[in-house]
């Protein structure tokens, strides 16, 4: 009986494949028409597909021009909108042309599900009417949104404290620095609020509470060596980035010494979003293999999801001096059963100088056996080379950062792990110039 077990399941999931087929062959059939359509019209250029005409409820207007020019365009699959259904973080491929330049590949997001992008309409609505329908543009300047006018000189912490993660406990030095770099106004470097338009400073806002992913990018950029992806530009509420890579779970079954570079890069990102001389902490608080992706010419790491950044301001702590500023803070380890789970208190990520979060964050999520991921186990380090796993070092190093049994230990861990994984991948690349 048991010998035809696997026969039957392999029975049963070749039929599966065939009706996934055939559904998708009748969605085709019944898509036709849409489907030559969707390959002769480049929809990047309808105001109302990229919601330009929701402006100022929207996120900018910097590459509007390139837009409506035509110099953007969908690559292959996102042009079939009736695949949209999969694409639930609405986040497309497309081609962007230069005369000059040739064409390269740029990321398009709209910062949020089909779902969350209509509640913030519903939102605005029922702050300006009471319901939850209306004319989006004239509800807009009756929000608050529209209340820091041109007669407030500085965008103030006690304004949009806790509107997002970026400005959960945000400092007047931290504002001004997201003012200045704001990318939208063609009047950037000034931090003062009043040097903005209307429409400019609605943006701002808009943007810093549905999704501050762009200020991030803008105020923290790749051009200065923060390890994020580069911001480009926005046409309504698409947003454009560059384009790094393939994601990071890409790489899960490298090559050791592959695994190994991408492992001691994310433990560097850990450390400068941490320690820098900037005395900015960047907290990353959603840590996942989809967060990240990695350059195809120089192997480079690079966040590519910069939603969940918290960013507390050291100095401003150090001047303040809530209690227990200058006590180490230990991230707590938690057993979970769902994936990519952190466990982290925002109250003491904004008031302690000194916080292990990221190293946590990296090592339980991404390189430790506790790191899960669709469905697989082990982490970016699993199943090392006989000589490394017999040495038992870098086993409890790992073990050490994400669940440590010493007071402070993950602080020493993580320092050491780094210099560990120098080495290693240091040796790799000697063996291989040989």
């Amino acid at each position: 009986m048991l010998r035809f077990l696997p026969l039957k399941l392999g029975r049963l999931y070749r039929c599966l494949k065939l009706l996934l087929v055939l559904g998708l062959s009748v969605i085709l059939l019944m898509n036709t028409h849409n489907l030559f359509a969707s390959f002769q019209k480049n929809e990047l250029t309808d105001r109302r597909f990229i919601n330009l005409n929701k402006c100022p409820a929207c996120f900018g207007t910097s590459w509007c021009r390139k837009f409506m020019n035509g110099q953007v365009s969908f690559e292959t699959w996102g042009r079939l909108r009736f695949l949209d259904v999969f694409n639930v973080k609405n986040v497309y491929f497309a081609q962007y042309g230069e005369p000059r330049e040739g064409t390269r590949r740029v990321v398009l997001k709209r910062l949020g599900s089909n779902q969350e992008l209509a509640e913030i309409d519903q939102k605005i609505c029922k702050r300006a009417t009471g319901r939850p329908r209306c004319d989006l543009i004239q509800a807009m300047y009756k929000t608050e949104f529209a209340r820091i006018n041109g007669d407030v000189r500085l965008l103030t912490p006690g304004v949009v404290e806790g509107w997002s993660d970026l400005v959960h406990c945000p400092s007047q030095r931290l504002l001004d620095r997201v003012v200045r770099r704001y990318a939208e106004t063609k009047d950037s470097g000034s931090f003062l609020l009043k040097n903005l338009k209307d429409t400019e400073r609605m943006q701002l806002l808009m943007t810093l509470a549905f999704n501050p992913e762009p200020l991030v990018l803008q105020s923290f950029p790749s051009d200065e060596g923060w390890p994020f992806a580069k911001y480009l530009g926005a046409c309504g509420r698409m947003v454009a980035v560059n384009y790094v890579g393939e994601e990071l779970w890409s790489f899960y079954n490298a090559p050791w010494e592959k695994r190994v570079d991408l492992a001691r890069q994310l433990m560097d990102i850990a450390e400068q979003l941490t320690n820098n001389d900037f005395d900015f902490a960047l907290y990353l608080l959603d840590v996942s293999f989809d967060n990240f992706a990695v350059g195809p010419r120089d192997g480079k790491v690079i966040i590519v999801d910069a939603e969940n950044v918290l960013v507390a301001d050291k100095r401003q702590i150090k001047q303040d001096k809530p209690e227990n500023y200058d006590v180490w803070y230990e991230s707590r380890f938690e057993e979970c059963d769902r994936e990519a789970c952190l466990s982290f208190s925002k109250e003491a990520l904004c008031s302690r100088v000194t916080v292990d979060h990221n190293y946590y964050a990296v090592c339980q999520n991404l390189l430790s056996q506790y790191a899960t991921w669709r469905g697989t186990t082990g982490g970016l380090l699993h199943d090392p080379p006989t000589h490394v796993a017999k040495d038992g070092q870098l086993e409890a190093l790992l073990d050490e950062c994400t669940k440590p049994k010493k007071r402070y230990g993950r602080f020493q861990a993580a320092k050491e792990l780094r210099e560990y994984l120098t080495r290693l991948s240091a040796a790799s690349s000697s063996v291989m110039a040989r």
